[in-house]
């Protein structure tokens, strides 16, 4: 059994991470996942929240706006709508991330009304995470 698994983190500005992990914690849709070597292959899309990558000694995390991951038994890769460092991620970054959901929920038709209303809690959740 292999010890790491190949990650790539991808914005469309730019290729934020690309290393061998142990582990990788993925903020999916449908709740919270860990990706590991010799994980079955899936794809799910994700909600706002924090990758937090484990590679040798070192764990990086980055926060994600929402995107896709693809997880293979040797590669976990994310493609994000937006990513960056959690070091980096500022409180102007939230608020308009806050000011985009609201606006969607306002703005949705009504069978999109249930999405976006979950949109504005995950985000709500994601500023909680991040203690701003």
């Amino acid at each position: 059994m292999a010890d790491t698994m190949q990650f790539e983190l991808v914005s469309p500005e730019r290729k934020l991470a690309s290393v061998a992990a142990t582990s990788v914690q993925i903020p999916g849709m449908e709740g919270d996942l860990t990706a590991m070597p010799e994980h079955s292959p899936l794809l799910t899309t994700l909600r706002p929240g924090v990758v937090k990558v484990n590679a040798a000694s070192e764990t990086a995390e980055y926060v994600v706006t929402g995107g896709f991951a693809e997880i293979s038994p040797t590669a976990a890769s994310i493609l994000a709508e937006q990513a960056v460092p959690r070091g980096d991620f500022s409180a102007e970054m939230m608020e308009a991330l806050s000011a985009d959901a609201d606006l969607a929920l306002r703005d949705a038709p009504e069978d999109m009304k249930m999405a976006a209303s979950q949109r504005v809690r995950d985000v709500a959740a994601l500023k909680a995470q991040l203690g701003m």
